[in-house]
């Protein structure tokens, strides 16, 4: 485990760690929030583990306000430290890792108001203000400012008592109007909903800086009786704390760094976006979007507000830490599901942030053993939203490795006969590949790259290194000149 587990509570100790691990940029000069903030962050985040930027001075601030961008974006380091694991583990041991973690939740607890550090300074009435705040607007043809883009946005299920807390882009309209996007379906959405039917608004409240593992944990998707703060204290180690708020019966996060608290009115809307977003594209036209009437602002002094990018990977925010999640949750439910064989998977973060294309490896061991795990894999709830190309690998190929992906796709699928088409499945709203009037319903490719069943006896060996030679060589690899370890490699010819 990770040195932060005595002492990581807030995003000010988590700054303190990533920066003893060199992990951590700050920006002094002088930084225009509109446009220049996320030129910068696209640019010095064009190369793997690109460190997380604070910019500390920003052009027109009217506030105190500092600005935190590549949070986690695509080092599966930053990832390690913020969950509490050895930042050195490869990619598909910390998937592993991963899923170990999310067994253990431990739900939240309060603290009293006077000591929450959230609440050093309470604004409410003519004193709320957000347009003083150097908001970022990121691309040229966004709707405007975005607040919300790396936020906590917590509701509440009244039938269940259970603390939804998820992440939806919100835009700043006004001194306290903020936009508040959420597509059908989500917690968030039903949360509000089930208020509006009840003939009241809705309450929320949103953390604009917050403790990264919280985030992490906000950006999953769990079960309707499951609590994203629960899973949030698992990565901390220790509960979240959580304190009561001015106006709504919400708690609020008591070591966030700004948080508001607002109604949401049925009938008030806003015409919202577009949003330059995690695939490459604008999200679309404006649309009608809900507005959050922000009753109370509650922060510390010089607080940092966390934004994340959306962009082409690796400068996209949604990165490493969205694909090990993802990729542990993918496993969690096939084994759920009773599926046997299935080895690793994993949702490559070039494809559209992780959402595009998942690769799952499995030992063959019955007639349409492949198949069975590509249909349920396409359906399972951690990889039904978006995902377009689904690959079956055998045991003997590493899903995290692209290369040994495509050698495995070029030498073992016939395009003929290991490519099966599933339609009207789930996809987004600003997908290109489809006609304006199908978004939401694509396809998926569901691609058998393991070797054929009914021929395994008959197949051409593989060459493959013998385990005594390979282990020879990797402990002279130092002596004979070369840097580090040697290259893993875990499949040797048969002794």
């Amino acid at each position: 485990m990770s040195e932060h587990l005595a002492s990581f509570h807030n995003l000010e100790q988590w700054l303190q760690l990533i920066e003893r691990h060199n992990l951590l940029h700050r920006v002094s000069a002088s930084v225009n929030p509109i446009e220049e903030l996320s030129a910068i962050t696209l640019l010095a985040s064009q190369r793997g583990n690109s460190p997380a930027l604070l910019f500390e001075n920003l052009a027109g601030n009217n506030s105190d306000i500092r600005i935190l961008t590549n949070i986690l974006g695509s080092s599966k380091e930053r990832f390690a430290l913020t969950v509490g694991l050895d930042p050195s583990l490869s990619t598909k041991d910390m998937i592993a890792e991963s899923r170990q973690l999310m067994k253990k939740k431990i739900p939240p607890i309060m603290v009293p108001k006077s000591s929450a550090p959230v609440n050093e300074i309470i604004e409410t009435g003519n004193n709320i203000d957000l347009t003083r705040l150097p908001v970022p607007k990121f691309w040229p043809n966004d709707g405007g400012p975005y607040i919300g883009t790396a936020n906590v946005t917590i509701t509440r299920d009244h039938k269940t008592d259970v603390l939804n807390a998820g992440v939806y882009r919100q835009q700043l309209f006004n001194s306290n109007k903020v936009g508040l996007v959420m597509a059908p379906g989500r917690h968030g959405r039903r949360n509000c909903e089930a208020a509006w039917v009840q003939g009241r608004p809705a309450e929320v409240v949103v953390a604009y800086g917050m403790d990264p593992a919280l985030f992490l944990a906000a950006t999953q998707s769990f079960g309707p009786y499951e609590s994203e703060l629960d899973y949030a204290g698992g990565f901390m180690n220790g509960p979240v704390e959580l304190t009561e708020a001015e106006f709504v019966s919400l708690p609020i996060p008591a070591n966030a760094e700004f948080v508001i608290e607002g109604l949401v009115y049925p009938d008030e809307i806003e015409m919202e976006g577009p949003l330059g977003e995690f695939h490459g594209f604008y999200s679309g036209q404006a649309e009608p979007a809900s507005i959050i009437t922000v009753k109370a602002i509650h922060r510390r002094r010089r607080p940092i507000l966390t934004a994340a990018l959306m962009a082409d990977y690796p400068s996209c925010e949604i990165g490493a830490y969205h694909v090990i999640l993802r990729s542990a949750r993918i496993l969690d439910n096939l084994e759920k599901m009773g599926v046997p064989g299935v080895l690793g998977a994993y949702a490559h973060p070039a494809a559209a942030s992780g959402y595009g294309f998942v690769v799952v490896s499995l030992k063959q061991a019955y007639p349409g053993h492949a198949a069975q795990v590509l249909a349920l894999t396409a359906q399972c709830p951690a990889a039904v939203y978006a995902t377009k190309w689904i690959v079956a690998v055998d045991e003997d190929v590493d899903p995290t490795d692209i290369d040994q992906v495509l050698w495995a796709i070029t030498t073992r699928a016939d395009p003929n006969t290991d490519i099966d088409i599933l339609r009207n499945t789930f996809s987004f709203p600003s997908d290109s590949s489809l006609p304006p009037d199908a978004r939401f319903y694509g396809s998926k490719a569901l691609i058998n790259a393991c070797k054929p069943h009914r021929y395994l006896s008959e197949l051409p060996q593989r060459s493959l290194l013998r385990r005594s030679t390979y282990d020879g060589v990797a402990h002279r690899w130092n002596e004979l000149g070369f840097s580090g370890a040697a290259p893993s490699i875990t499949h040797f010819h048969p002794e």
